[in-house]
């Protein structure tokens, strides 16, 4: 997600007080809607804790909750330090087991029309893919030192963010990998879904779906999935354009945006969300302070 800021020690579970939250603004503590306590927010950059702001947002009309996973719902740690590392060790043999799998040719064909993209636009690292006609070795050799590029430059484009689900599928499926998120996670989901049709929980990633479904049904907490409604990622936008969060809006089905309330932890994100619609208004708030991610 990309911004380059000094952060606070993850330790003290301040990774996720640079979390904004969007939607109309009269003064209501959290606490009302999801068991949340909001401490004194946080600089952005971390290095001393904000002013309070004068109001927080009224949750009693929030209808929808649509989440962010890396930085918000999970450390930023899990995102560089295990899933990326894994599909970047695991793509060759990944490619070489599944080559002439539906599947795998999807995501070849997806990953050809990038590479022809990024050749024609200069992007650093991209190499031509070969033909199939000139062996699977040498195709597969261009693809992963293509995927290699992508990952280190840590793009959020479809064509990688598909394969690398259905690299983590593999993980996750032989336990290798367990979806890790904060302390304070479970029972905010647990308690917006017991409330019913006045907060339908959603994740929007970059991510590929089967990625986030990957994660959240399959974490240190078990299946989390229950307490969510679905799924967003970049097939519906990117998450630093405001016309993404309009199609959220559209497809969530509540009758304004201000009824949605976004937790991200990138300011560029909150400010996308933030020109969706009229009557939204920035938040700085945390889950929880002191929260920490259980491994």
């Amino acid at each position: 997600m990309g911004m380059a800021l000094p952060l606070p020690p993850a330790s003290q579970g301040l990774l996720r007080s640079r979390r904004m939250s969007f939607l109309a603004s009269p003064p209501l503590s959290l606490k009302a809607a999801g068991g949340i306590s909001i401490p004194c927010p946080w600089r952005l950059d971390g290095r001393r804790p904000r002013a309070a702001p004068a109001s927080v947002p009224r949750l009693a009309s929030v209808r929808s909750v649509v989440l962010d996973i890396e930085g918000t719902t999970s450390p930023i740690s899990f995102v560089t330090d295990v899933l990326f590392p894994y599909a970047r060790d695991n793509v060759r043999t990944h490619l070489d087991a599944t080559y002439s799998t539906r599947e795998t040719k999807d995501d070849i064909a997806l990953l050809r029309a990038q590479v022809e993209q990024d050749l024609a636009e200069g992007v650093p690292g991209a190499v031509p893919v070969p033909p199939d006609g000139a062996g699977k070795d040498r195709v597969v050799d261009a693809l992963v030192a293509n995927v290699e590029a992508m990952i280190a430059a840590d793009r959020k484009i479809t064509s990688l963010k598909q394969l690398q689900g259905h690299i983590w599928r593999t993980g996750f499926e032989c336990q290798e990998i367990k979806g890790v998120v904060f302390d304070d996670v479970p029972p905010a989901l647990e308690r917006w879904h017991a409330s019913g049709i006045k907060s339908q929980t959603y994740i929007y990633s970059s991510g590929s779906r089967e990625a986030q479904r990957l994660i959240f049904g399959n974490t240190t907490y078990g299946d989390l999935r229950r307490h969510l409604c679905g799924f967003f990622d970049a097939t519906i936008g990117t998450k630093r354009d405001a016309r993404s969060y309009y199609e959220i809006w559209q497809t969530v089905g509540v009758d304004r945006p201000s009824q949605i309330l976004f937790l991200t932890d990138v300011c560029q994100e909150a400010t996308a969300a933030q020109a969706a619609g009229d009557h939204l208004t920035p938040r700085f708030a945390s889950l929880k302070k002191n929260a920490t991610p259980r491994r």
